[in-house]
């Protein structure tokens, strides 16, 4: 029995890292394939009629016999959708052909057809030579683009009037070879950093939402840290080794299993209701009845979070305190160090790996909370970012974007599902790489630190 042990130990340790491969797997081709340009297609119908898309998935007819194939035709200001499912026994041909367009813009959202001529006011040029020019503005900054018009036409024959400046890119992905393809997903990987959300966050990228969240996590850390490892500091070092200490630490970590909500309705409560209304009664009159500070910001959410990681990190200091050996203190009470200079100089030293691990747990578990964040601070959109070159530069009444609440709102409060799952993945990948990025930076120090003081790591 005692040999079947280890091998159990590997087999579980084996199917985690293989599910985490699975999941990271998963993420990378669902949220970066999402980039790649797609080959479209024009299907002919038994019945004549004419469908231009995107041939996404395909799945069994519900009752009967074959197959049906889902089609993101876009187009929505003229079909009234962007999806259709087409029975694949009723498809008669399927084409690709080149000059097939596909155009991200605004209001309407993607369109895919093909272009029948460019408009710039002086000259009307058609075919290819619309098309370098349509490339040619679209590569220069928004705001220096000539007021064109595009003549588009669809796969049925329709056209449509389309202005420039509501073109965000614009792509012929059958006449694209792999190296065109490969850069035009390297540019769209990078909007997808480096811009903001746009249409109701089923386009664009998620840049604010990446500042608030690691902006929202490096304060969150700079509060729950001081608090945190003065309080092991006392739990171990300095109070009595008694009763009352004992039902403090289980106090502590039993806070550590309480719902998130709880904490985010106690920040409601209190942050928000109870201080917020209080500092805008005092310093903001003059704006009431708008609140300043009596309404979700950054600060209200950093302490909430802050509040919910404090009995990790007291936990995961105090054990590192714990397993300090009591030799090191009697060794410089002997020498001549008062307890101050034993603690400063000697025990917390040794104990920094152990509050950088406090760190990386308060990190990963604060990163990833959204509940209670959706009480006090979190924006779907917030117009303005928290940090900015304006006095004084860190706005902590301003609401902010959070990468796991964007995740939570595209994948459920967007009107338009199949668009959104794609963006999903790429959050939740981008979501987790931040996570790790946190992470892996807190480790560094903590191994750094062990081999400084000659500690194994």
């Amino acid at each position: 029995m005692t040999r079947i042990w280890p091998w159990l130990c590997a087999a579980s340790v084996a199917l985690s890292l293989f599910m985490l491969g699975l999941l990271l797997a998963l993420l990378l081709t669902r949220g970066l394939g999402h980039f790649w340009p797609s080959t479209l297609e024009v299907a002919t119908l038994d019945s004549g009629e004419l469908i231009a898309g995107e041939a996404v998935r395909e799945t069994a007819l519900p009752q009967r016999d074959g197959k049906e194939r889902l089609y993101f035709t876009a187009n929505r200001d003229i079909d009234g959708a962007r999806w259709r499912w087409v029975a694949i026994d009723s498809i008669a041909s399927r084409q690709t052909p080149t000059k097939l367009l596909r155009l991200q813009r605004g209001p309407w959202g993607d369109f895919i057809g093909y272009l029948s001529a460019y408009e710039d006011g002086q000259q009307r040029l058609e075919g290819e030579a619309a098309w370098q020019a349509l490339a040619t503005a679209l590569a220069a900054p928004a705001n220096t683009r000539p007021p064109a018009t595009l003549v588009l036409e669809t796969a049925d024959g329709q056209l449509i009037r389309q202005a420039l400046a509501d073109i965000h890119r614009a792509q012929r992905p059958n006449a694209m070879h792999p190296g065109e393809k490969l850069r035009y997903w390297a540019h769209g990987v990078w909007q997808f950093l480096s811009e903001g959300p746009r249409a109701a966050n089923t386009g664009g990228g998620v840049w604010p939402a990446i500042f608030g969240t690691v902006l929202m996590v490096i304060v969150m850390s700079v509060i729950v840290m001081p608090f945190g490892v003065l309080a092991a500091i006392y739990l171990n070092e300095i109070a009595h080794q008694g009763r009352l200490t004992r039902l403090v630490r289980i106090g502590v970590r039993n806070l550590a299993g309480v719902p998130s909500i709880v904490y985010g309705v106690f920040g409601l409560g209190v942050f928000v209701y109870g201080i917020g209304s209080s500092v805008d009664q005092w310093f903001f009159e003059d704006t009431l009845p708008s609140p300043t500070f009596g309404t979700g910001g950054l600060l209200w959410a950093s302490l909430t979070l802050a509040l919910l990681t404090l009995p990790v990190v007291i936990v995961a200091t105090e054990e590192g305190l714990a397993r300090i050996p009591d030799s090191q203190r009697e060794g410089a009470v002997a020498l001549g160090a008062t307890r101050l200079e034993t603690l400063t100089r000697i025990v917390l030293p040794m104990a920094m790996p152990a509050m950088l691990t406090a760190v990386i747990l308060a990190v990963a578990r604060a990163a990833g909370e959204v509940a209670p964040l959706m009480l006090v601070g979190v924006a779907k959109l917030a117009p303005q970012m928290p940090l900015d070159g304006d006095f004084p530069y860190l706005h902590l009444e301003r609401k902010f974007m959070h990468l796991g609440y964007h995740l939570f709102d595209t994948a459920f409060h967007g009107d338009d599902v199949q668009a959104a799952i794609p963006l999903v993945y790429a959050t939740a990948l981008l979501l987790v790489t931040i996570v790790l990025v946190l992470n892996l930076t807190a480790i560094f120090l903590r191994h750094y630190l062990r081999r400084q003081r000659g500690q194994p790591c």
